[in-house]
């Protein structure tokens, strides 16, 4: 190689360090948390995935029972398809009788050698995003509510009173609004600013809104947070309800709390909300988030919605939602049927299961084992 050639490959390798220390830099930059964030989910395309849930009740005590969750909603932004299972013991999908939450149901021997049930759905999800200065919500007119179901959905439940405290913080938080938007903005703002995530709290939390409230302790997850938001609204009169679900896949927003591991959903469910409008129908709500990346984004606890991380996902959790998750159902209470203990779940977004000794851990999938994994059709 000549001179000249060696000093011209020597300057082509400089500059390619020089790119690439320059991408290091800007991707470290990109990450930090004084970078403003995108976070635009539009509504529009679909996308198709399949996800499984595997229970092995290993060792088997007893007649043993199992009940797994299935998406269960029929919607503008999500679609449920089929359900196909494999199991050594006796499987039929039931419902919860009371708002169509769907579940396979299996029941095992006492003799049952290593009983498993896998159940593999397919569903098809989109974004959400509502357009506040259009007169329909989402990506096209919405058929109003039917008067029953909007009815259904501003009830008291054991876990969403909305008597005593409830209603007498959220008449305080909507004096002067007028409009239900108005009524709405003002729980979702004060629903961020008042609780926080508490990762210490053990699943998605309970829902217990009324004791929340009356401690005065407002720190909590997802089914806490947005449980808040939905009693808040029931009490003035304004349907709402939880989502209980599942994160699928990553975010296509680079944020990894609002993401999943699709080869391992273990600690993935996820519970969002909704609120009707009259105006726009169903509206994705979702403050839980909010909170989520307030205290867990960065390894800084944001304490304010105006920091460039917080700010799309604050703006854009009021109206919208990203599609890399499903929705297994709306419901609160649930009796699981065929249950031995009668005491009723307040919600189904977990594998359940019991044998002998009682019911097994939902939130320890390592001693109770089960594993969810999803798979994108393309």
């Amino acid at each position: 190689m000549t001179t000249q050639r060696r000093a011209f490959m020597g300057r082509v390798l400089a500059l390619g360090a020089l790119s690439a220390q320059a991408h290091s830099t800007w991707a470290q930059s990109a990450a930090s948390s004084s970078v403003p964030r995108l976070f635009e989910p539009q509504a529009g395309q679909w996308r198709t995935f399949e996800v499984t849930t595997r229970v092995d009740l290993t060792p088997s005590k007893g007649p043993s029972r199992a009940w797994l969750p299935l998406p269960s909603l029929q919607t503008p932004w999500q679609q449920s398809l089929t359900h196909g299972f494999t199991s050594n013991g006796r499987a039929q999908i039931k419902t919860d009788g009371q708002e169509g939450a769907k579940m396979l149901f299996v029941q095992f021997d006492a003799n049952a050698s290593n009983p498993f049930v896998e159940v593999t759905s397919r569903v098809k999800t989109q974004n959400r995003q509502t357009k506040w200065n259009e007169v329909s919500s989402n990506s096209g007119a919405f058929v109003k509510e039917d008067a029953s179901t909007l009815h259904h959905f501003t009830r008291a439940t054991r876990w969403l009173p909305t008597d005593g405290i409830v209603k007498k913080t959220a008449l305080q938080v909507t004096q002067g609004a007028k409009t239900d938007v108005e009524k709405v903005r003002a729980l979702y703002d004060w629903v961020v600013s008042n609780t926080y995530r508490e990762p210490k709290v053990r699943g998605c939390g309970e829902g217990d809104i009324k004791t929340m409230l009356e401690t005065g302790n407002l720190g909590g997850k997802c089914a806490d947070i947005n449980a808040v938001l939905v009693g808040l609204c029931r009490s003035v009169g304004i349907a709402a309800r939880d989502v209980y679900g599942l994160r699928l896949v990553p975010s296509a927003f680079s944020y990894k709390e609002l993401s999943g591991n699709p080869s391992n959903l273990k600690g993935s469910q996820h519970c969002r909300s909704e609120v009707y409008l009259e105006s726009k129908g169903w509206v994705a709500m979702d403050p839980a988030d909010v909170a989520k990346v307030m205290r867990q984004e960065t390894p800084e606890w944001i304490k304010t919605t105006n920091h460039p991380v917080v700010q799309p996902v604050y703006q854009t959790l009021f109206g919208g939602w990203e599609g890399n998750w499903l929705g297994w159902n709306t419901s609160h209470d649930i009796a699981l049927p065929g249950s031995a203990i009668k005491e009723r779940l307040p919600f189904l977004m977990y594998p359940v299961a019991e044998n002998e000794d009682g019911r097994l851990d939902s939130y320890d999938p390592d001693a109770f084992k089960y594993q969810i994994t999803a798979k994108e059709i393309v």
